[in-house]
């Protein structure tokens, strides 16, 4: 069975460039595929695995980081206009891919999401950059997908990927225990 990721990733259809829109719902279909991951599985995998007990799926996360990021960058251009240059089709799909390591991350035991082999190996950051390298996503988005966590701490960020960053941390944060 096929996912549609047009419908559970709504904002992909915001994506104005052709091909950067479908390499980024390529890169989640074969995601789900390699993962074996469902529709039911997604609605039901928790956006990280540091919250326990969160109520706030992977879906609903990458959909907010990706509106959060979308809002921030038009009150960027708003008001500093040519004084900033935003590529909204790549922070669009950096902030639709930034978490989509997870699905290789994450394993099912005994019905629980847990921290896969691979998970400990590698964090979601560097696999989903490596997973979306390999489908050719432009060094740019990859730059965001790697460098949204912890991992971009202390390197320089293109403004797309300093707002995905923030974007993000503003939706777990207010998560936290």
């Amino acid at each position: 069975m096929t996912i549609d990721m047009d419908k559970l990733i709504p904002e992909i259809g915001l994506i104005k460039e052709a091909n950067l829109k479908n390499l980024t719902r390529k890169v989640w279909e074969e995601a789900v595929k390699r993962g074996g991951w469902t529709s039911d599985d997604l609605n039901k995998m928790p956006f990280t695995l540091l919250i326990r007990k969160t109520e706030v799926n992977i879906i609903e996360h990458t959909r907010a980081v990706t509106l959060t990021a979308l809002r921030i960058a038009e009150v960027l251009i708003q008001e500093y206009q040519e004084r900033i240059a935003i590529n909204t089709d790549y922070l669009l799909s950096g902030a639709i891919l930034h978490d989509v390591g997870k699905l290789f991350e994450y394993k099912r035991e005994k019905g629980v999401f847990v921290k896969s082999r691979e998970g400990d190996l590698l964090r979601h950051p560097i696999s989903g950059a490596a997973f979306a390298f390999k489908h050719g996503l432009p060094e740019d988005v990859l730059h965001i997908i790697a460098a949204h966590s912890k991992e971009g701490d202390g390197s320089r960020r293109t403004i797309e990927a300093i707002i995905v960053n923030h974007a993000d941390f503003v939706n777990f944060d207010v998560f936290k225990e």
